[in-house]
C-alpha cells in the first residue's frame, strides 16, 4: 500500500512540475493586408475572426467567403489554426453553419469553430464536440470556465477589456479562469481576447494564457523606439570605419533605419 501511495505521489509531483505548454498568440483580423504584414513575423499561431471582424475587414459572413478565408490562412499563410464563429442564433443554425464551413474547408484540426456561451451556443457545442474543435467565446464571468471545461472545448475566450469596461476587474477574472482550468487539469486553453495594449497581452501570457489581439496591438510589439534606435546604431557601426565612426553616425537620419548602402557609397566617392 505504501509503495502504491508513493507511486501516485511521485506521478502527481511529476505532472505538476512538468513545463506548461507555450502560450499561443492569435491575430484578430480578416484583413489580407494585416496578414501580409504581420504573419511573416512568426509571432502568431494563427488568426481569429468573428462576424464583427469580418464586417470590419470587408468579408461577407457566409459559407463561401468564410471557407475561402480559412483555407487561405492555412494554405497560403501557414497558420496552424484559424478560428471562425458559427452564426444563426439558434442551436440548429449554429450547427448547420459550422458543419457547412468545416465540410467545405476540410482541414481538420487547423479550423476551430467559435460558439457564444449562450444557452443555444452551448447546446450547439454539445452536438458538435465530437465532430469539431471548439472555442467558447463571449465569456464574461469566471464561472463560465466550468461550462467550457464540461464541453471539452479546445479554447475559452474571455473578453478582458470589455469586462473592465463593465466595471469588473477583467484581468482578475481571467486569472481566476486560468487557475480553475489549471486546477482541474482541463483540456481547455484560455484564449484571452479584447486586449487593447501590449502590456495587457504580457499580463495574460505571464499567467500562462493564450492571447488574441488586433493588428494595432501587434505593431506595438514591433515598434519600440529605443530598440529601433539601438538597431540603427548597430547599422551605423557596420557602415563606418573606426576612425570616422562618430561622423558617420551623425550623418545618419535620426529615428530612421540607416541606409547602409547609401552611406558606403558616399564613403567610396569621397575616397
Amino acid at each position: 500500500m505504501r509503495a502504491a501511495a508513493l507511486t501516485v505521489l511521485l506521478a502527481a509531483a511529476e505532472a505538476l512540475s512538468a513545463p506548461k505548454p507555450r502560450s499561443r498568440l492569435f491575430l484578430d483580423s480578416a484583413s489580407l493586408a494585416d496578414w501580409q504584414e504581420l504573419l511573416p513575423t512568426g509571432l502568431f499561431y494563427g488568426v481569429t475572426t468573428n462576424p464583427t471582424i469580418l464586417a470590419r475587414d470587408g468579408v461577407s459572413c457566409d459559407v463561401k467567403s468564410v471557407s475561402a478565408l480559412a483555407r487561405r490562412a492555412v494554405e497560403d499563410y501557414g497558420c496552424r489554426q484559424v478560428m471562425f464563429q458559427a452564426w444563426g442564433g439558434s442551436a440548429d443554425l449554429f450547427e448547420r453553419s459550422a458543419l457547412e464551413v468545416l465540410d467545405k474547408v476540410n482541414l481538420g484540426e487547423h479550423v476551430i469553430v467559435k460558439l457564444p456561451l449562450t444557452r443555444q451556443g452551448v447546446v450547439a457545442a454539445h452536438r458538435l464536440r465530437d465532430e469539431a474543435h471548439l472555442c467558447m467565446t463571449a465569456c464574461y464571468a469566471r464561472e463560465q470556465a466550468v461550462v467550457a471545461n464540461a464541453l471539452r472545448a479546445d479554447y475559452l475566450a474571455p473578453y478582458l477589456g470589455r469586462m473592465s469596461d463593465a466595471g469588473m476587474n477583467g484581468l482578475e477574472e481571467c486569472l481566476a479562469m486560468q487557475r480553475a482550468l489549471d486546477g482541474s487539469r482541463a483540456h481547455t486553453r484560455l484564449l484571452v481576447a479584447s486586449l487593447r495594449k501590449a502590456r495587457s497581452v504580457f499580463d495574460v501570457v505571464a499567467a500562462g494564457s493564450d492571447a488574441t489581439f488586433s493588428a494595432a496591438v501587434a505593431r506595438e510589439f514591433l515598434g519600440f523606439e529605443r530598440t529601433e534606435k539601438a538597431a540603427a546604431a548597430f547599422e551605423a557601426d557596420v557602415a563606418c570605419d573606426v576612425e570616422d565612426e562618430a561622423a558617420c553616425i551623425q550623418e545618419a537620419p535620426k529615428n530612421k533605419m540607416i541606409d547602409v548602402a547609401k552611406i558606403l557609397g558616399k564613403k567610396k566617392e569621397a575616397a
